[in-house]
C-alpha cells in the first residue's frame, strides 16, 4: 500500500502543480484569469474523462504497466508547459500529462481495493493522502524551482517522476500477487451493480469537486489580487489548503468505517460553506491558518466515495474507480474556466462565495444514498495472500 500511495503522490502532484504555475504563467505572458484557468479544464480532462476508458479495459485484463508510464508522462507534461512559448503549446503540454495522470489513477485504485482487506474506507483514505499529499506537494516543488531558475525549473519536476516510477515498475511483480481471483459465473458474492444510487453519487463528487477546484484555481489569485500579497505566499496558502485535504482524507476513511460513509460525507459537506465564508472575512494573518481546515473539510470525502463507488459496483470495480476519481472530477474541472468568466467580470470574491454555495448540492445528493453496502459489495473474492 505504501508502494501505491506513493505512486499516487507523484501522479496528482503532477495536477497540484498547474495551479502552482497560473501566477506565473499570467505575468510572463499576460493572459487573462479565464484563458489562465483553461489550463486547469485542460489537465482535469485529460486526466479524468478518459479514466473509464481505461477502467473498462481494466475489468478485464491487468493494465498495472500504466501506474509507471502515467507518473512519468505527468511529470513531463507539467514541465513541458511551464516552457512552452505560446499558450496552445502549453494547452497541448498540460493535456499530455492529464493524460499520464488518467493512465495511472483506475489501475492504482484497483490495487489500493485489493489491498485493503475489509477496511476499504481506511485502507483507500491511505491511498488518498498520497495523492492529496502529492497535490500539496505539487506546489511545495514548482514554486521554489521556478522561484530560483524561472519557468524552465519546471522540468525538475521530471526527476521525482522519473525515479517513481522505476521504483513503482520494480514492485509491479509483487502488487500482481494480490490481484483477486475471478468470481464464478452466478457467484452472489459478486454483488449487484446500483446504477441509480452511482448516479447520485455521482452529484455528491461533481458538487464536491466544483468547490475543490474553485479553490484550488483561486486561491493563489485571492491572495495576490485581493490580500496583495506575493506569489509565494498565495502558493504557500495552496500548500497549506491541499496540506489540510491530506489531513482529511485520512480522518475521513476510518470515521466512514465507523460511522458510515453517508454520515460522513453529509457532515463533511454541510461544513465547507460556512469554513469559506469565514476565510473570505478574516484577516491576511489568519487567511492561511483558516485554509487549512477549509481544505481538510472539501477533501475529507474523497476516499470516502471512490469506496462507497467501488461498493455500489461490485462487479465493476475498474470502471466505478475510473469514474469516481475520474469523469466525475473531469466535469467538476469544467466550472473552472467558467468560474474564471466570473471572476473576471464580478471579482474573485463574488466567485469564492459562490464556491461556498455548491456543496449543500452535494448534501442533498448524499443524502438520499445507502447508509450501508449492498450485499455482495465485498472484495469480489478471496485471494492467496503472498508467503510472508
Amino acid at each position: 500500500m505504501s508502494v501505491v500511495a506513493c505512486a499516487h503522490a507523484l501522479a496528482d502532484c503532477c495536477q497540484g502543480a498547474v495551479p502552482a504555475l497560473l501566477p506565473f504563467l499570467v505575468a510572463e505572458h499576460g493572459w487573462s484569469y479565464a484563458t489562465a484557468s483553461s489550463l486547469i479544464l485542460a489537465g482535469t480532462l485529460a486526466s479524468s474523462i478518459i479514466q473509464p476508458a481505461f477502467g473498462v479495459v481494466a475489468d478485464r485484463r491487468s493494465l498495472a504497466w500504466l501506474m509507471p508510464v502515467g507518473i512519468f508522462a505527468g511529470s513531463l507534461g507539467i514541465g513541458l508547459a511551464a516552457v512552452a512559448p505560446s499558450f496552445p503549446l502549453a494547452f497541448a503540454a498540460i493535456v499530455v500529462g492529464g493524460l499520464g495522470v488518467a493512465a495511472f489513477h483506475p489501475e492504482g485504485s484497483r490495487y489500493a481495493n485489493y489491498l485493503s482487506g475489509e477496511r476499504r474506507a481506511t485502507g483507500m483514505s491511505f491511498f488518498s493522502l498520497g495523492g492529496n499529499a502529492g497535490f500539496a506537494l505539487g506546489p511545495a516543488l514548482v514554486t521554489p524551482a521556478v522561484v530560483l531558475f524561472g519557468l524552465p525549473g519546471a522540468l525538475l519536476l521530471t526527476v521525482p517522476g522519473a525515479l517513481v516510477a522505476l521504483w513503482i515498475a520494480r514492485e509491479l511483480p509483487r502488487l500482481r500477487t494480490f490481484h483477486p481471483a475471478a468470481p464464478e459465473p452466478g457467484d452472489p458474492a459478486a454483488g449487484r451493480d446500483d446504477w441509480p444510487a452511482f448516479g447520485r453519487l455521482g452529484v455528491v463528487i461533481a458538487a464536491r469537486t466544483f468547490a475543490f477546484f474553485g479553490l484550488l484555481t483561486f486561491v493563489p489569485l485571492y491572495f495576490v489580487d485581493v490580500l496583495h500579497a506575493s506569489e509565494e505566499a498565495g502558493n504557500t496558502a495552496l500548500t497549506v489548503f491541499l496540506a489540510g485535504g491530506a489531513a482529511g482524507t485520512l480522518l475521513g476513511g476510518p470515521l466512514a468505517d465507523r460511522f458510515g460513509r453517508r454520515a460522513v460525507m453529509v457532515g463533511a459537506l454541510l461544513l465547507v460553506g460556512p469554513l469559506v465564508l469565514l476565510f473570505l472575512e478574516a484577516p491576511k494573518a489568519l487567511a492561511t491558518p483558516l485554509l487549512f481546515v477549509v481544505g481538510a473539510a472539501t477533501i475529507a470525502t474523497f476516499s470516502v466515495t471512490v469506496v462507497m463507488g467501488q461498493e455500489l459496483l461490485p462487479n465493476r470495480i475498474g470502471v466505478a474507480s475510473g469514474l469516481t476519481l475520474g469523469l466525475a472530477i473531469g466535469l467538476g474541472g469544467m466550472s473552472a474556466p467558467l468560474l474564471g468568466l466570473l471572476a473576471d467580470a464580478q471579482g474573485l470574491t463574488a466567485t469564492l462565495q459562490l464556491v461556498a454555495v455548491l456543496p449543500l448540492l452535494g448534501v442533498a445528493a448524499a443524502l438520499t444514498l445507502p447508509t450501508r453496502a449492498a450485499p455482495g459489495a465485498s472484495p469480489r473474492a478471496a485471494r492467496e495472500r503472498p508467503a510472508a
